[in-house]
C-alpha cells in the first residue's frame, strides 16, 4: 500500500470522525435545550405539546419563540400599599362569591389582567400577548388566568366549576402580588377589604415602579 493511501485512510478517518462528533454535539444540544424547556416551563410545556397535537419539536418553537419575544420583560414592582389595595380587592371579590358567583369570576379576571399589566405584561386589548407573557415569567400559574377566564365567559358554568376556577386563579394573584415569590407577604393576604364599591377597588393607581 502506497504512502498516499495510507494518507488518504487516515484523512477519510478523520473526517467520519469529525463528523461523528458533530452530530453527536448536535443531539446533546438538542436534548440539553428541551430539558431545560421542560424544567422552565412544566405544566405550560405539557400544555405546548397537547396544543400541537403531540408535535414536541413544534411546541419547543413555540415556547422559544415566546421566550425571545416576552423572556426580557422586567416586571415593575408594586408599592406596599397597591400591594394591600390588590389583595383588599382580591378579600372582597371571594365574599362576594356566596351571592353572585359569576360576576366574582368575572372580576378576578379584570383584577388579574389588571395587575398584570401593572407589572408591566402586555394590557387588556392584547390578552393573547399578556397571556404568553406570563407563561414565560409564570409558567406554573398562567393557568389560573385562562381557567377564570373561561369559566367566567361561560355560560353553562357551574357555581362549583367557577368556585374551582377561582380558587385555581389565586395562585397566579399570589405570584403576581409577591414579585413572583411562592407566596405573598402575610400583611398583602389578610389585609381587610373597605366599604367602597366594588368596581372602583377594581382601578387601584399607580405601579410603584
Amino acid at each position: 500500500m502506497s504512502t498516499t493511501t495510507v494518507v488518504l485512510i487516515i484523512a477519510a478517518a478523520v473526517a467520519a470522525l469529525l463528523v461523528a462528533g458533530v452530530l453527536l454535539r448536535a443531539r446533546k444540544g438538542t436534548g440539553s435545550g428541551t430539558r431545560s424547556l421542560e424544567r422552565r416551563f412544566g405544566p405550560e410545556y405539557d400544555r405546548a405539546v397537547a396544543l400541537h397535537g403531540g408535535d414536541r419539536e413544534a411546541a419547543r418553537h413555540d415556547l422559544r419563540e415566546r421566550v425571545e419575544r416576552y423572556g426580557g420583560i422586567r416586571p415593575l414592582p408594586l408599592e406596599p400599599a397597591v400591594r394591600e389595595h390588590y389583595a383588599a380587592q382580591w378579600t372582597m371579590l371571594q365574599e362576594g362569591f356566596v351571592d353572585a358567583p359569576r360576576l366574582s369570576a368575572a372580576d378576578a379576571d379584570e383584577l388579574l389582567t389588571r395587575i398584570a399589566a401593572t407589572r408591566g405584561f402586555p394590557d387588556s386589548d392584547r390578552p393573547e400577548d399578556q397571556l404568553a407573557a406570563l407563561s414565560v415569567h409564570h409558567p406554573h400559574h398562567v393557568e389560573g388566568l385562562r381557567t377564570i377566564r373561561r369559566a367566567a365567559r361561560s355560560e353553562s358554568a357551574s357555581t362549583e366549576e367557577l368556585r374551582e376556577a377561582l380558587v385555581h386563579a389565586r395562585a397566579l394573584f399570589d405570584d403576581l402580588t409577591a414579585g413572583g415569590s411562592p407566596t405573598a407577604p402575610a400583611a398583602a393576604r389578610t389585609r381587610p377589604a373597605s366599604g367602597r364599591d366594588h368596581h372602583h377597588l377594581l382601578k387601584p393607581k399607580g405601579s410603584g415602579a
